[in-house]
């Protein structure tokens, strides 16, 4: 299934889903579990891999979002990838915290986390990132998060925040990375 169906039927997936549509369920797991773990891949320590690996813990974080989906309010299709990242995000937190705890050892919690990404720029710029990432407003963290985190083109961008093209969707990234860079000095 190609990236433009994807995104025009995560809207209605998510309503068949509210009403118990098993079918859709695994639909919906199906397009967006490949999508996660690719994100995740690496954001767990290894240290930390004890009990669930990355793709385990990518998995029951999306079936416990569907299982609380009532309380998601999507403004748009990319909201629903944005929502499961911050969910993804939390598990491994929680996940580094309760490995930390059963091996008696105490580690903060930024150290190992996100550890590919932490090597290439530096543990202290990451948390900066994602800091400064919080305090965008919904609309710019989102077009962020979808091209660089997610990789999603211009057109698929668009289609995710409903902007009404591929240039639209370029514009507001831009303007969402002027604010992030802002915020970053």
């Amino acid at each position: 299934m190609d990236s433009t169906h994807r995104l025009e039927s995560t809207a209605r997936l998510l309503q068949l889903v509210r009403v118990g549509d098993v079918d859709a369920r695994e639909r919906l797991c199906a397009l967006y579990l490949p999508i996660l773990r690719r994100w995740a891949a690496g954001r767990m320590p290894q240290q930390h891999r004890d009990l669930v690996d990355t793709a385990d813990l990518t998995q029951i974080t999306l079936i416990r979002v569907l299982g609380q989906i009532d309380t998601f309010k999507p403004r748009h299709e990319g909201a629903f990838l944005c929502y499961l990242r911050q969910a993804l995000l939390s598990a491994i937190g929680d996940e580094i915290r309760h490995s930390t705890r059963r091996g008696g050892g105490k580690v903060e919690l930024e150290e190992g986390w996100r550890p590919l990404v932490a090597e290439s720029i530096g543990l202290e710029a990451l948390v900066e990132y994602e800091q400064a990432l919080a305090r965008l407003d919904l609309d710019d963290r989102q077009a962020v998060l979808l091209r660089f985190e997610f990789g999603f083109s211009f057109q698929e961008i668009a289609e995710a925040t409903d902007r009404p093209s591929a240039d639209a969707a370029r514009m507001a990234v831009k303007r969402a990375l002027a604010a992030l860079a802002f915020l970053l000095t």
